[in-house]
């Protein structure tokens, strides 16, 4: 699409991500567009998918971005020469329509993003309320900031563990482009993750068929024009870590990983994300790669770079509203248990790691 060529770059808000989540009923997403003097111009000047939710069963409806499970970036898709208008339309169109709540909550917004500075300037001239939640940073590279890369330490740790590694035997990195080519190795990251410590956790793809449905679909509809790929990590031919890789305009997404515990003393995965950023940055194609990566994790080490997203809550009008002040306290309640539970998670991960080998996230 157009629009998505000349916006910043968000790969969730794509069409072809957006098509995924419909054809396979994934999530009940609402998509709103911003036609430029009406659709009848034909001009598409911004786009924004949001999903009407509730914290729980019996609390008040509010429309919620990311709009579908698995995205991590929840801007608005706007044309740089029309911020502000493309912005106004959507919120317009959200207070016009009776069926649509009027209270919204925003997460992993990139505060750093012009579409995040347009959104508070037309929530100001509106007089809306916004409440800021949470705020957090995660690890972003760009292709100058490729040239620092991170401390001497790091980088002579990985050159020792690529030394260990290719001392085994064969090593390749891999990342065919071809849509068949994709999905095949796609295969092959489903089967690893699952046979990692994320099946065992019952957070591996492949533990819900429903989500394995969907994250199969995204890849084929990106795959289509070339906007994902799966870098493998092959040791005599037999993949060991995998990378599965997205691409909107100049940014690449570090979606998700897996690699072989039986290899975790040389950290493959580090180095598969390591070697394939070389790469993505060598193809001129890609300006910087972000890390979907929460905080706390092993990017945070390899990469020095960050960027910062907010998750906000919103109310379009300027009466006081108890929607409104249920979900902000819903959210940053959710936001306090998210951190008890992040916690004990990675007390389990690092149990279970344990067990099953290391990644090597102390690099």
């Amino acid at each position: 699409m157009a629009l998505c060529r000349r916006a910043a770059p968000n790969v969730f808000m794509s069409p072809a991500a957006l098509q995924a989540v419909q054809r396979v009923d994934f999530a009940p997403i609402k998509v709103l567009p911003a036609w430029l003097d009406g659709k009848a111009s034909g001009q598409l000047i911004g786009l924004w998918a949001l999903q009407q939710s509730r914290l729980t069963p019996i609390g008040p409806a509010f429309l919620s971005a990311p709009p579908y499970n698995y995205a991590f970036l929840s801007n608005p898709v706007l044309d740089p020469e029309y911020l502000d208008v493309a912005m106004n339309i959507i919120l317009d169109a959200i207070e016009l329509d009776d069926h649509l709540p009027k209270v919204m909550r925003l997460r992993y917004l990139d505060a750093d993003c012009p579409s995040y500075a347009a959104l508070t300037r037309a929530l100001r001239g509106r007089g809306a309320k916004m409440m800021l939640v949470s705020r957090h940073e995660r690890p972003v590279i760009t292709k100058d900031g490729w040239l620092l890369k991170a401390s001497g330490a790091t980088r002579k740790k990985l050159r020792q563990k690529w030394r260990r590694l290719a001392a085994m035997g064969a090593v390749e990195v891999l990342n065919d482009s071809s849509a068949s080519g994709v999905q095949e190795a796609f295969e092959v990251f489903l089967e690893m993750e699952h046979a990692s410590w994320k099946g065992s956790a019952g957070t591996s793809l492949l533990s819900e068929a429903r989500d394995a449905a969907f994250a199969r679909k995204l890849i084929f509809e990106l795959s289509q024009d070339a906007r994902a790929s799966v870098a493998l990590l092959t040791l005599d031919r037999r993949p060991i870590a995998a990378q599965v890789l997205l691409q909107c305009g100049t940014m690449a997404y570090t979606w998700k990983t897996a690699f072989n515990a039986d290899f975790g003393a040389v950290s493959p995965g580090v180095l598969l994300v390591d070697k394939i950023s070389e790469q993505l940055f060598g193809s001129g194609s890609t300006e910087s790669i972000e890390s979907c990566s929460p905080d706390g994790s092993f990017l945070n080490q390899l990469w020095q770079e960050r960027r910062f997203t907010v998750e906000v809550v919103v109310h379009l009008g300027s009466r006081k509203s108890i929607d409104y002040t249920a979900v902000a306290i819903g959210a940053r309640s959710y936001e306090k248990l998210r951190e008890i539970r992040d916690k004990l998670r990675e007390t389990t991960q690092l149990l279970l790691r344990g067990r099953v080998g290391s990644d090597a996230s102390k690099l």
